[in-house]
């Protein structure tokens, strides 16, 4: 059949009658959306026009919680709070009742009292209390007076008592009644899940087998005590479960305070260990490179000096005994700095000696009696003060360890600025004749023992050792500097001989850029 041919022949009656159906089912629809939105606009309205006295009555109970402070508040007082700081009746209510509630003696109150109210309950049906129904209703009311302590046997004896006076045929009383949902309450907010499960299907049956057994239940409808049961357990349960979640976002909350704690702590410390590191190594760089200075001229003053009298070689001895006096204190006292400190990351806070100082230190050599020369390679430019500070400490460290360990030796200073980093090469020849060592192993000594060959002099001067005051801090010193902006540092004898000292420090630090970690200083070298 064509199109034109249904047309002709109108709709299809098998269809017709459900679509009719869908119709009449959304215009019912909208039927009752029309008639709930046109009750919600009257309840909106009256809400509107009551909301001002909703305000000023809940104002007046509650102290004005959202209020400005009224004129004359206490500091610290609630937002319109009364003045004088009187608290508002209803919070003021809230709290002693929850201070009854919480005492130990609302138990025995509220269950004496329970228990009183079935013995009066039973007074106008002419029961006497030492009768069975008596007996019943003082069983099912009186153990809550220890229902805190011993809740699980109370329940036991209340539940038991009210089962039993209603299958005797014994009147159910309004006390008992609330005696035994309220038991079922407690019992739901203290037993677990499946436990509480077990004690709804059990109170449901109970109710079944009186409704069967007995005709104490007549006049209820049988869904009542079954609602009434199933509601008790039921807010008991939600009750548990509101507070065992108030307990679990408390204790989350103290593990998270504990934790912050624990961090700030750590932070804290790893603070100091950054501030000891960079002190001990700005007294490394800045005081030792100074006080070795004087060790060595005072050492050498009386072989390089002739004529000096008596006195003034007992005051260069004097000096140079209190000079390494002093750099074995400051070892002590950097070893006690470097103990468990780490490198520090940011040389902000760190003394700002830059390249343009460099030829300073070098005169500074030069001046006690060491050879040196000064190489720059490359574009000379500005750089940050970070580069700059370690590059001049490196220099600074490797001369004193070329006056330290080879007195006399010609040290070569090579500077090259590459476009991307600054490279610095320290390399000395080695010591030009035998030294003078003093005796570390005699703690306290003010002598010491000369090489086997005997004080030998080279040009009319004769090599004296300084005294080592790093005790292995120079090399690290140097390493922590070149790693700690990314770039690579290594220290040790150079092949066509001396002690060769060679920085790479990047002009932009790079966060994984720690590709070497430095060469492990050899025997001799601090």
């Amino acid at each position: 059949m064509t199109s034109d041919d249904k047309a002709r022949t109108g709709p299809d009656p098998a269809g017709f009658g459900p679509a009719v159906a869908h119709h009449a089912w959304r215009l019912s629809g909208r039927i009752v959306a029309g008639v709930g939105q046109l009750l919600l606009w009257i309840l909106t309205g009256i809400g509107t026009l009551l909301r001002p006295l909703a305000v000023r009555l809940g104002a007046r109970l509650t102290g004005g919680a959202g209020r400005r402070p009224a004129p004359g508040t206490p500091p610290g007082a609630p937002a319109g709070a009364p003045p004088g700081g009187v608290t508002a009746p209803l919070p003021r209510w809230i709290n002693t009742w929850r201070e009854v509630v919480g005492s130990w003696y609302f138990a025995p109150l509220t269950g004496l009292a329970l228990a009183i109210a079935a013995l009066a309950e039973l007074a106008p049906r002419e029961d006497s209390p030492l009768s069975l129904a008596g007996g019943f209703a003082v069983a099912a009311t009186l153990p809550l007076v220890w229902r805190r302590e011993n809740l699980r046997p109370v329940a036991a004896v209340v539940l038991s008592a009210v089962a039993a006076s209603l299958l005797t045929g014994q009147i159910l009383l309004v006390t008992t009644s609330f005696a035994a949902l309220y038991t079922l309450y407690a019992l739901g907010r203290q037993l677990p899940r499946q436990s509480t499960g077990v004690l709804a299907v059990g109170s449901v049956a109970t109710i079944a087998v009186v409704y069967l057994a007995a005709g104490t239940l007549d006049e209820i409808p049988w869904p009542a005590p079954i609602v009434a049961v199933l509601a008790a357990i039921g807010l008991g349960d939600a009750r548990r479960v509101v507070e065992s979640a108030g307990r679990t976002e408390a204790e989350a909350a103290e593990r998270t305070n504990e934790t912050l704690t624990r961090l700030t702590a750590v932070q804290r410390e790893q603070a100091v260990m950054r501030e000891r590191a960079r002190i001990a190594r700005e007294l490394h760089d800045v005081v030792a490179h100074s006080v070795s200075m004087i060790a060595v001229q005072a050492e050498t003053a009386p072989y390089t000096m002739e004529d000096l009298s008596p006195e003034a070689r007992a005051g260069y001895t004097e000096i140079a005994r209190t000079a390494r006096e002093a750099l074995v204190e400051m070892r002590r006292l950097l070893s006690v700095l470097r103990a468990d400190a780490k490198p520090e990351p940011d040389a902000a806070n760190s003394p700002q000696p830059r390249l343009d100082r460099l030829p300073d230190l070098i005169e500074q050599h030069r001046g006690a009696g060491g050879r040196v020369d000064l190489a720059v390679h490359g574009d000379p430019r500005d750089l940050s003060t970070t580069v700059e500070l370690s590059a001049y400490r490196i220099v600074q460290e490797a001369l004193t360890n070329a006056r330290r360990h080879a007195p006399g030796a010609g040290v070569h200073v090579d500077l090259m600025f590459l476009p991307d980093r600054l490279a610095v090469r320290v390399r000395d020849d080695g010591a030009s004749a035998p030294t003078q060592v003093l005796n570390r192993e005699a703690p306290g000594s003010r002598t010491a023992i000369l090489d086997p060959a005997g004080p030998t002099s080279v040009d009319g001067r004769t090599r004296v050792q300084a005294p080592d005051s790093g005790g292995g801090h120079g090399l690290l010193g140097m390493r922590e500097r070149a790693t700690m902006l990314g770039g690579r540092f290594s220290a040790g004898p150079a092949a066509e001989g001396g002690f060769l000292v060679e920085a790479e420090l990047p002009l932009t630090r790079e966060g994984n850029s720690h590709r070497g970690h430095g060469s492990q200083a050899p025997p001799g070298r601090p």
